[in-house]
């Protein structure tokens, strides 16, 4: 089974002026495989929000490739790249600025489908369906982004992350801006998809709250300085850390 994500010497270097280059990210790899939940951990700082933006082409990378489904899409441009985005899909830190406050939920997690030609008639019946499967009652697809919780508004910003059927689901600090309640019931919702896709549905989850990882990444990868420094299985890396960063990093927590 070929991996659905692959990331090869990933680099980033920020040029500065009057000052020398800072280097971000340093030549990472690292693969996901199909159905698989990879989480990557580190403090801020550490470069994980770096490399995240570079896969999700938010960013260019100074080197390196990112090979989606058999892609290479590190230097993809225009409409080749927005064909990436029928593949891969990102659900960001704080829902409520990742929708238009101007227009309701509905319009919000239905404009992809309309971008592929879906009519206004069947793109609503999915968005209901879309919103229903997240555990949200059909009508919210006509509230504004105001008019609903944090954790409601993250349910509707997964919705939409899964209209166009992604392969590759990247959550980025999804559940930091919920309170411990809500990010149970978002890791179960998240859960319950992994379980109902299965290798149709990969997840690259960032995140810096450790307990989170372990509940629920099948493997993760920890980053420190820009550089990758212990990979692994969730117990086996917090149970038995091999490298002083990440030693530390499990110390703060405890």
């Amino acid at each position: 089974m070929e991996p659905i994500l692959k990331v090869e010497n990933l680099t980033k270097v920020f040029s500065r002026s009057g000052q020398a280059d800072f280097t971000a990210v340093n030549g990472i790899c690292f693969d996901l495989m199909p159905g698989e939940c990879l989480g990557i951990i580190g403090e801020s700082g550490s470069g994980k929000t770096t490399a995240v933006n570079m896969v999700t082409r938010l960013a260019d990378a100074t080197s390196g490739n990112i090979i989606l489904d058999g892609e290479d899409i590190a230097h993809l441009k225009g409409r080749e790249l927005r064909k990436v985005y029928q593949k891969m899909q990102m659900v960001f830190q704080t829902p409520t600025d990742s929708f238009d406050p101007r227009r309701t939920l509905g319009d919000g997690i239905g404009e992809s489908l309309r971008n592929i030609g879906m009519s206004r008639k069947d793109t609503r019946g999915e968005v209901e369906r879309l919103l229903e499967k997240c555990g949200l009652p059909a009508e919210f697809a006509d509230r504004y982004p105001h008019q609903v919780s944090g954790g409601q508004c993250q349910r509707a910003a997964i919705a939409r992350a899964l209209a166009v059927k992604p392969k590759l689901l990247i959550c980025d600090e999804a559940t930091s801006a919920l309170d411990v309640t809500i990010q149970k019931e978002i890791l179960e919702l998240l859960n319950e998809l992994r379980s109902q896709q299965g290798d149709n549905l990969s997840i690259l989850f960032i995140c810096h709250d450790i307990s989170l990882v372990q509940q629920f990444c099948d493997r993760v990868l920890v980053m420190y300085h820009g550089d990758i420094v212990e990979e692994g299985i969730p117990d086996d890396v917090i149970g038995n850390p091999q490298n002083e960063y990440t030693q530390r990093l499990i110390d703060s927590v405890l």
